[in-house]
């Protein structure tokens, strides 16, 4: 069979056009199924009555099963019923099929859409890594961003109408939507997969979330989509044991399943299973042109004693605790994908120390170009959380930052998990009383902004919301009937714009050179200071004041010699602050400034040589 030689050496890159329901002529379907421990396989469906006998699939190559089938239409069910060696029968749902029922009903759906008229050459072949670039992430859960009146979920093409105006009129430069492959239980938000080559069918077809992505990079907008190569789910129709053997999961119990997480852990040994994720990961970057994708839970994958207690897993051949398989697996799916792309993302949600996760493979790293920074993330809601009598005993939360931010290339999230299992909204974070709550929130974005790495903020971080998300119900949009939460997120979309029209906050971002302390050791007054530079040398200073005090005429020494402009306060009453008088204008003399800064807020004033 054409192109089965690479599948069954791990080296496929497109292995869904060989697998899963191809038309063949009107009517007639080739159905391709690898189950390489099953006696026997059959196709059934709306087309012959579910009936387990009419149509048998031919055993064509070892462990593959394929037959074309007459009579069958666009948009049928269908399944494989799988005959196991030890004579158990099986209903599975097709691990490439292109599109499934909607939940909780679940056989596959015979898809065969016209083919796509793209219309974003424009923004392609203008798109750029954005290394030197801005990146500011606007993370969405498809299904709670907006709903019907009556709770319907928002179609891919109600975002497209509604979504697509507000990323871009929000200033954010990239969209990251949390997993769009097909899942049954709503609350695992994606990330427990059935169908990673169909597009969840909650809110449209397949064309329908070709034409969302199409409507975003009309508007300049770049798509990320979150990818769980990581672990699949348990239930009957889907991978675990789908031949009635291990198949796709490992034969080692020991590396077979994540127990808290309920899920079974890919093999990534087995070529076969490489061969089906990284064609799956090009499949969404050519089928979908989707400009990125974000690996969930990397760590899980890297380390064998991942979530395991002693005695519950075995080192690897040279006694550690890696998982070399899955390294050589992430090496060669940063390869395929950037062979295919050069200009395409890949995101690592990493949360360990590992080394070089953003470095080449070449230079023996695992080749992603940006990580999340989860030490950043956890470091700083932590001090956000603190009252400020007892901000200064934990002031290195906020400059420990520096001590790494360099090493990788990497992204400063605050993203769903941080709002959701009793954790808090990200307001509720925020010690003090309710205004010093939306003062506090004001500064710790106005720092996050400064900081050097990339930005993502989860939806409805801009609404100041008080409720944690919740996936079955809109976003808490009722809110922006009231000033604090309509200036705040007014305050959002100032920050968002700024940002990306300021190269010295974004320019650098992974070079000392974008980099100078100013004030590293404001413990005692709960103060940071410093300042980032673009390639031109042209600055941006940032000072945040996290106390509860104002300070006069404040003194800084060590900036540029140069004049400085007010470019953001996030204490203007238009954002929902108190409006303390700020100096519009500083100079410094020798490399010392002094300038007023109000409580819980933070300044940016830019050089002007």
């Amino acid at each position: 069979m054409k192109g089965y030689k690479a599948f069954v050496e791990g080296k496929s890159v497109d292995c869904y056009k060989i697998f899963g329901c191809h038309k063949v002529e009107e009517y007639s379907y080739r159905f391709t199924v690898w189950a390489p421990n099953a006696q026997k396989v059959a196709v059934v469906g709306d087309f012959n009555a579910w009936n387990t006998t009419a149509n048998q699939l031919e055993k064509v190559q070892n462990g593959v099963f394929s037959s074309i089938i007459s009579a069958v239409q666009p948009n049928q069910c269908y399944k494989y019923f799988i005959t196991t060696n030890d004579g158990r029968t099986l209903y599975k749902a097709d691990p490439y099929a292109f599109f499934s029922q909607v939940r909780p009903e679940t056989a596959s759906v015979v898809w065969s859409g016209e083919k796509f008229e793209w219309t974003d050459n424009e923004y392609l072949s203008k798109k750029k890594l954005p290394y030197d670039q801005p990146m500011n992430i606007y993370e969405v859960h498809a299904g709670s961003w907006r709903r019907h009146y009556d709770g319907r979920y928002y179609s891919y093409r109600d975002l497209a109408e509604h979504l697509v105006p507000y990323v871009k009129e929000m200033g954010y430069t990239h969209v990251e939507f949390m997993p769009l492959s097909e899942y049954p239980f709503d609350g695992s938000w994606g990330y427990q997969v059935t169908g990673y080559y169909s597009p969840t069918s909650r809110y449209g077809t397949p064309d329908d979330l070709r034409y969302l992505v199409n409507q975003f990079h009309k508007a300049g907008i770049g798509v990320i989509l979150d990818w769980v190569p990581a672990h699949f789910c348990k239930d009957a129709h889907g991978l675990m044991e789908f031949d009635g053997g291990w198949c796709y999961e490992s034969w080692d119990e020991k590396r077979r399943e994540h127990a808290s997480w309920g899920t079974r852990i890919f093999d990534y040994g087995r070529p076969e299973v490489r061969s089906f994720l990284i064609s799956n990961a090009l499949y969404w970057l050519k089928e979908f042109h989707v400009d990125g994708l974000r690996v969930d839970a990397v760590a899980s994958m890297l380390y064998l004693d991942y979530d395991k207690g002693d005695g519950q897993w075995v080192p690897n051949i040279y006694g550690g605790k890696e998982n070399l398989e899955a390294i050589e697996f992430m090496h060669e799916l940063s390869c395929a994908v950037f062979k295919y792309s050069s200009k395409a993302l890949l995101l690592a949600e990493e949360s360990t120390a590992f080394n070089g996760v953003t470095h080449p493979v070449y230079n023996g790293g695992l080749g992603f170009n940006f990580k999340w920074n989860m030490g950043w993330m956890n470091d700083t809601l932590y001090y956000m959380s603190v009252d400020p009598m007892w901000k200064a005993d934990h002031h290195n939360k906020l400059t420990f930052l520096l001590t790494y931010a360099y090493s990788e290339n990497f992204i400063l999230p605050f993203s769903h998990d941080e709002v959701v299992h009793l954790k808090g909204s990200m307001i509720n974070k925020m010690s003090g009383n309710y205004d010093e709550k939306f003062a506090l929130y004001r500064a710790l974005l106005g720092l996050q902004f400064a900081q050097p790495g990339k930005k993502l903020n989860f939806m409805g971080n801009e609404l100041a919301q008080f409720n944690e998300w919740n996936e079955n119900v809109s976003l808490d949009w009722m809110l922006l009937d009231y000033f604090k939460h309509s200036s705040f997120k007014d305050y959002v979309k100032h920050l968002n714009h700024l940002y990306a029209k300021t190269s010295a906050l974004y320019e650098n971002d992974s070079n000392w050179a974008g980099f100078r302390w100013v004030l590293v050791d404001g413990a005692q007054d709960n103060v940071v200071c410093f300042e980032r530079f673009n390639s031109n040398g042209d600055s941006v200073l940032a000072v945040v004041n996290f106390s509860k005090n104002d300070y006069k005429d404040y003194g800084f020494q060590g900036v540029g010699n140069a004049k400085y402009e007010l470019v953001l306060n996030s204490d203007e009453q238009q954002f929902g602050g108190e409006g303390k008088h700020v100096y519009p204008m500083i100079t410094s003399n020798d490399g010392v400034v002094s300038f007023d800064v109000p409580k819980q807020t933070t300044l940016y004033y830019k050089s002007s040589k």
